[in-house]
This record gives C-alpha cells, sequence and structure tokens, in this order.
C-alpha cells in the first residue's frame, strides 16, 4: 500500500508536471499509466471485483453514476438559471480557450485522461490494495488522504496568484482538504455500489458538466 501511494504521488507531483503543458499529452500519459497500474494489480492477485471492476457490478454502478450524473447536471441548470450562480461560476471557466477546445477538454480529455483515471487508480486499485490491509474505514480515509495529496501540484498552480504566503498556503491547504474529503465521497459511492462506475459519475458530473457550466456562464 505504502508503495503504490508513493508511487501515485511520484506519478502526479513530479512525473506528469514535467510533461509538455498539452492536455492531450497528459491525457494519454495518465491512460498509459493506469492501464500498466491495473495490469500490475492484477499479477498481483487482486481480482476484477475487488477492482471495482467485475462486469456482474455494471449495471448497478451505471445506475448509480448515472443518477449522480444527473444530479449535478440538474444543479449547474438551476445555477446557471440565476444570475448570483452564473456569476459563482462562470470564474472556473479557463481564459483563452476556444468553443471546441471545451468541448474536447469537458467530453473526451477529461473523461478519460482525469476521471476514468482517477477512479481506476484510488477508488479501485488503491482501496482494493488498502482493503486487503486495513479495516475497510480506514481504508477509505487513507485512500482518501493520498487522494487529496495528488493534487499537491496542481493547488500550487492554482495558488501562484496569491498576494501572501500564508495565503498561499491557506490555499494549497484548501485544495487538499476539499479533495481529501471529496475522496471520502468517492469512495463511499465505490464501497456501497461494488463500482468504480458510481463515483465515475459523479466525477464526470463534477468535472466535465462544471467545465461546460462555467464556459457557458462566462
Amino acid at each position: 500500500m505504502t508503495a503504490t501511494s508513493a508511487g501515485l504521488l511520484t506519478w502526479s507531483n513530479l512525473v506528469v508536471p514535467a510533461l509538455p503543458p498539452s492536455t492531450g499529452v497528459r491525457a494519454v500519459v495518465n491512460v498509459a499509466g493506469t492501464a500498466g497500474l491495473v495490469l500490475a494489480a492484477r499479477s498481483a492477485g487482486l481480482t476484477w471485483a475487488e477492482l471495482g471492476l467485475s462486469r456482474s457490478t455494471w449495471r448497478t454502478g451505471a445506475r448509480w453514476g448515472g443518477a449522480l450524473l444527473g444530479v449535478a447536471g440538474a444543479g449547474y441548470l438551476i445555477a446557471l438559471a440565476v444570475p448570483a450562480g452564473r456569476g459563482a461560476i462562470a470564474g472556473f471557466a479557463p481564459d483563452g480557450v476556444t468553443t471546441g477546445e471545451v468541448a474536447a477538454r469537458a467530453l473526451v480529455l477529461i473523461p478519460l485522461g482525469v476521471v476514468v483515471c482517477e477512479e481506476v487508480a484510488f477508488r479501485g486499485v488503491l482501496l482494493a490494495v488498502a482493503r486487503r490491509r486495513l479495516p475497510v474505514r480506514w481504508a477509505a480515509v487513507v485512500t482518501s488522504v493520498v487522494f487529496g495529496l495528488w493534487h499537491l501540484s496542481t493547488a500550487f498552480d492554482d495558488a501562484r496568484s496569491a498576494a501572501s504566503p500564508v495565503l498561499t498556503s491557506g490555499s494549497v491547504a484548501g485544495t487538499v482538504v476539499g479533495t481529501g474529503t471529496g475522496g471520502l465521497v468517492l469512495a463511499w459511492l465505490r464501497l456501497r455500489s461494488d463500482s468504480v462506475l458510481a463515483p465515475v459519475g459523479l466525477h464526470l458530473g463534477t468535472n466535465s458538466l462544471g467545465l461546460l457550466a462555467a464556459a457557458a456562464a462566462r
């Protein structure tokens, strides 16, 4: 479990930031890395069921994931219908990006290069490894802490414009705590449904639909 966690953190905070800034390049590398992680997990004896990828749970996971995706979509539509809501989410839209680039990110690059990779890596492989060594609740907590730390490099990038070291530290800490807390919710969904498809649905709702909503608001 320690080796898997260290490998994931090295990947996200050292390997990926060293790649060309192209979102497409990073998505391809993440997909390849995740495929290698799954192969390593299977070689180590983890079953498809332990990884949350068993075919027998696809239907249940899809129901959970689809429902959560719909809830997220409804929430964004409500926010877009209210001036205060539009103002709140417009700031999350990326600058200098065309409509086509937003669509490519939201519909292809984020789903494949971010959402699926993170869910398979964390709620699939890492959670499965942790459950073999820890009680299920502690496994969820530990993997969620690692998930928060996975976002360190992104947190520092987002905090570069902060006016002081204190604000920078606060921004980074807020990102890590927020994503770690989100990881707990995603882990609960994975355990409740026995499938990574459930957290994939919610993750898509927050990331991909969130990007589309922010672009629409702006």
